[in-house]
């Protein structure tokens, strides 16, 4: 090889190398933090990386911090924080691009780092220990990946998290008694799993707004304590068995609550009719055999939906739900009522609302032992005025020419009469 090439090709190892050193001397992340970065990425399934992807563009032969803006770390990182001089990584926010591989290539050693969100992908495998090294994260968002195995207790110790979204993945066992040290916690999702066991305690919980647990296999009961600062809860789907605990009034700010499909029984407490602020209930397909009467008639009810359809009820359809000023949507279907429909109900469906009062836009009564003629002001409505159901049932005459009377036959005159001694 000539003497000019030579000299050529080592000083042109010398310009790498030394630029490999001044990246080194002057990188402004912190060498831990890029290392965190690395792991990431190299614990992915490199197929899964697609071109144009946020990981694609993760070119570590640049500085993460100095270079988010340009063509290199085009997206998924956030640094704003300076400590000793050095950039601190302080969001991961990846695309939901089908990005599959483990979350335990890393130590997750990112003390600065806020959020974590690699939701909507293909990530499998155990939920880490490690995340508890994010002593700083508020936001934890980890739905709609192939996550298995149990909910780490270590994740109880992160003291600074506001969100934790654990849901749609394939976790299984209890859910970590330790979870109730996350006192800053608003929003807990871990709905879509095979999560098992009883409920924790989360009485402390005293910033929680939202929290959705469908979709499992939980046990036991309602929790007897749960915080008074909760909005929405739904339950829904599991294997909740006994009764509504009474103090279930004392959150008062509660404006859904979703029990169904449980195996719930007993009554439905008299105080979620009476609730200040509660919207939409939600109690369909349980076992509940009777219903408690509130002592103002539902006046004061603020309940829009009410659906206690697919239980055991019975007797005569409660009165008070007609006068609840603001229920627009009842369904007591395929429950085991009789007698005649009031004839208010009738009339809640078929006059317009005002300021004052709703009408039904939803009043489903169907698969009952309901009997007697039809009340008179149903017999107005049109099709698309309401949604209306009176199928099912042991009715006089509840032809298809009526729509509410579509899509059923009323019961024969045998099945009427051995439900009880007073259909004629």
């Amino acid at each position: 090889m000539p003497k000019l090439c030579i000299l050529c090709l080592r000083s042109l190892v010398f310009m790498i190398t030394f630029s490999k050193m001044m990246f080194a001397a002057t990188s402004r992340t912190y060498p831990a933090d890029i290392q965190v970065l690395k792991d990431l990425k190299n614990g992915l399934d490199q197929n899964s990386i697609a071109p144009g992807s946020c990981l694609s563009s993760w070119d570590f032969s640049f500085d993460p911090c100095d270079n988010i803006f340009s063509d290199h770390f085009t997206c998924g990182l956030r640094c704003d924080r300076i400590v000793s001089g050095s950039a601190r990584v302080t969001e991961i926010t990846i695309d939901p691009v089908g990005y599959s591989g483990s979350l335990n290539s890393t130590s997750w050693n990112l003390p600065y780092l806020q959020i974590l969100d690699i939701s909507d992908n293909s990530f499998s495998g155990s939920i880490p220990d490690s995340l508890s090294n994010l002593t700083r994260l508020r936001r934890l968002c980890l739905s709609g990946n192939s996550l298995s195995g149990e909910i780490p207790t270590a994740l109880g110790s992160l003291s600074h998290l506001e969100e934790l979204y654990l849901d749609n993945n394939h976790l299984h066992g209890p859910i970590p008694s330790s979870f109730n040290n996350l006192t800053r916690l608003k929003r807990l999702e871990i709905q879509q799993n095979d999560i098992s066991g009883e409920f924790p305690d989360l009485g402390s919980l005293k910033n929680l707004y939202f929290l959705d647990a469908s979709d499992n296999n939980i046990s036991g009961g309602v929790p007897a304590t749960l915080p008074e600062s909760l909005v929405e809860l739904s339950i829904r789907n599991n294997k909740l068995s006994g009764n509504i605990p009474e103090n279930i009034g004392s959150i008062r700010f509660l404006q859904v609550l979703d029990l169904s499909h449980n195996i719930l029984s007993g009554a439905i407490l008299s105080v979620l009719f009476d609730h200040p602020s509660l919207e939409q209930l939600t109690l369909s397909y349980n076992n509940f055999s009777f219903l408690q009467i509130p002592g103002n008639m539902g006046l004061n009810s603020n309940l829009i939906a009410l659906d206690l359809s697919y239980n055991q009820l019975r007797g005569f359809l409660p009165a008070f739900m007609a006068s609840m000023p603001k229920l627009s949507a009842l369904s007591l279907e395929h429950n085991k009522f009789t007698g005649m429909i009031p004839a208010h109900y009738a009339l809640k469906a078929a006059i317009p609302g005002n300021s004052n009062t709703s009408s039904f836009e939803r009043l489903l009564l169907g698969g009952n032992y309901l009997f007697g003629p039809i009340p008179g002001p149903f017999l107005g409505l049109k099709p698309g005025s309401a949604e209306v159901s009176l199928v099912d049932n042991c009715l006089y005459r509840c032809p298809d020419a009526f729509f509410f009377c579509k899509g059923g036959n009323q019961k024969s005159l045998v099945d009427c009469k051995s439900f009880g001694p007073s259909i004629p």
